[in-house]
């Protein structure tokens, strides 16, 4: 059994910035983000509090286009999928009824049973279009 994690000063730090950030960030950025506030955390700090958070599921995570991890803190509970703006990042949570009805329908179609599956859409905000 795990051991519950230590809610640490680091830990807080990490979940409060990432609470004020808008869209997904790299570990690095979120780091950047909390030196120019003026804390002292390490940058490996800040990615273990990441992977805890994310153990949590206080934060979502994934992978951009150009293989990078990318965090943002997690609006919605329980299991949802992403769309995000490729220029400003802006973020949206969905949830996808159709796409875990797809899902559970091929899975059975093959013979496979607990599928699970990772969505996330990445195009072009209104915003952004608008200015470009």
């Amino acid at each position: 059994m795990q051991q519950p994690r230590r809610n640490t000063w680091q830990r807080e730090a990490v979940r409060a910035a990432l609470v004020q950030t808008p869209g997904f960030v790299s570990a690095q950025q979120l780091h950047q983000v909390l030196r120019d506030a003026g804390t002292t955390i390490g940058l490996a700090t800040v990615y273990r509090a990441l992977a805890g958070l994310s153990e949590t599921e206080e934060v979502d995570s994934l992978q951009s286009p150009d293989g990078e991890n990318l965090f943002r803190f997690c609006a919605m509970p329980g299991h949802h999928h992403h769309l995000i703006c490729r220029a400003c990042g802006d973020t949206r949570e969905l949830s996808a009824t159709v796409v875990e009805e797809w899902t559970r329908r091929v899975g059975a179609e093959h013979g496979f049973s607990d599928i699970e599956h990772v969505v996330d859409l990445f195009g072009i905000c209104e915003r952004c279009r608008a200015t470009a």
